[in-house]
């Protein structure tokens, strides 16, 4: 099992990152998600926004981990669970990889919020777990695969930094959470 983790701040406020952050895909930093489908979406008894989606990515898988692993499958499924509370300001978003789940699972956790000391600016905290199951060289795998979520993680904040600029350029409000 590896545990990976990091920080980002955005130099917008919570909200505009919000919104960007609901329409991340598609985007071009992020080709290998090829499709989004929105499950379930509806407000709680405490007017939290509760969205479950379902990601499809396509991953070219590296040599290496062929070799270990065997000819595997790239088209994979993530679902998605992301609450956004506008009261705390809070968005979380956790992911779990649904797909090849008997060889690696991976749980993904993203809390969004305003800077403690700067609320016109918001930090962004990204955990997973890693566990590769059923080889020899899993330690050296998870390893592999978290240096891969690290720039993955970066990509996603390019880009929420682009549909946040393209929506200001083009002069296009981003959509309201609900």
């Amino acid at each position: 099992m590896k545990i990976w983790s990091t920080e980002h701040i955005f130099s917008y406020p919570w909200e505009t990152v919000i919104k960007a952050a609901m329409r991340k895909y598609p985007n071009p930093m992020n080709p290998n998600v090829v499709g989004v489908d929105v499950l379930e979406r509806g407000l709680d008894a405490h007017g939290r926004l509760h969205s479950h989606r379902l990601l499809s990515t396509e991953w070219g898988i590296p040599a290496i981990v062929r070799a270990v692993l065997g000819n595997i499958q790239t088209l994979t499924y993530v679902k998605e669970h992301s609450i956004v509370d506008r009261e705390e300001k809070k968005m979380e978003l956790c992911s779990t990889n649904i797909t090849l789940t008997n060889l690696v699972s991976v749980d993904e956790r993203l809390v969004y919020r305003p800077h403690p000391e700067n609320p016109d600016v918001t930090i962004l905290t990204q955990e997973a777990i890693i566990t590769v199951k059923g080889v020899s060289l899993s330690s050296y795998l998870e390893g592999m695969m978290a240096m891969r979520m690290s720039a993955n993680a970066s990509k996603g904040w390019d880009a929420i930094e682009w549909i946040i600029q393209n929506s200001e350029r083009e002069n296009v409000p981003l959509c309201d959470l609900y």
